[in-house]
C-alpha cells in the first residue's frame, strides 16, 4: 500500500507541476504580448485546455502501466486494455464526469479517486487564472 501511495503522490505532483508551468508561461507570454485582449483570452483558454489534456495523459499512462502490471489492479467493462481506453477513462475521471462504462478494481481505484480530486482542483485553478486574466485586461464599463 505504501508503494501505491507513493506512486499516486508522484503522479499528482507531476500533474500539478505541469499545470503550474503551463499557467506560468501563459501569464508571462500574456504580459509580453501585443495581442488584442480578446485574442489573448482565447489563447489563455486554449493553453489551459492543453494543460488539462497533458495532465489527463499523465494519468492515462499511469492507468495503462498499472493495469498491465500484476498487483496494481485492473480496469474492466467496456475496456480493451489499450492506451486510448485509458485516456478515455482518465478524461471521464479527471472531469468527474464518470460514465461508469469502465470500472477500476484493486489498488488502481485509489488513483481514480485522487485523479478526480486533482482534476477538480486544477480545473478550478484554470478558471481562477482566466477570471483574473480577464479582469486585468478587460476594461470595466
Amino acid at each position: 500500500m505504501l508503494m501505491v501511495t507513493l506512486v499516486n503522490v508522484f503522479i499528482v505532483i507531476t500533474a500539478v507541476i505541469v499545470h503550474y508551468e503551463f499557467l506560468s508561461r501563459l501569464s508571462i507570454s500574456r504580459e509580453k504580448s501585443l495581442l488584442n485582449h480578446r485574442v489573448g483570452v482565447v489563447f489563455g483558454v486554449c493553453g489551459a485546455l492543453t494543460a488539462h489534456a497533458v495532465e489527463v495523459w499523465i494519468f492515462a499512462f499511469a492507468y495503462f502501466v498499472m493495469h498491465h502490471l500484476p498487483g496494481w489492479g485492473t480496469l474492466s467493462g467496456e475496456f480493451s486494455g489499450g492506451l486510448m481506453d485509458c485516456v478515455y477513462f482518465s478524461f471521464t475521471t479527471f472531469t468527474t464526469l464518470g460514465f461508469g462504462d469502465i470500472q477500476p478494481h484493486g489498488p488502481i481505484r485509489y488513483l481514480t479517486g485522487i485523479e478526480a480530486l486533482t482534476g477538480l482542483v486544477l480545473i478550478t485553478w484554470s478558471a481562477s487564472f482566466l477570471f483574473l486574466d480577464m479582469q486585468r485586461h478587460w476594461n470595466s464599463r
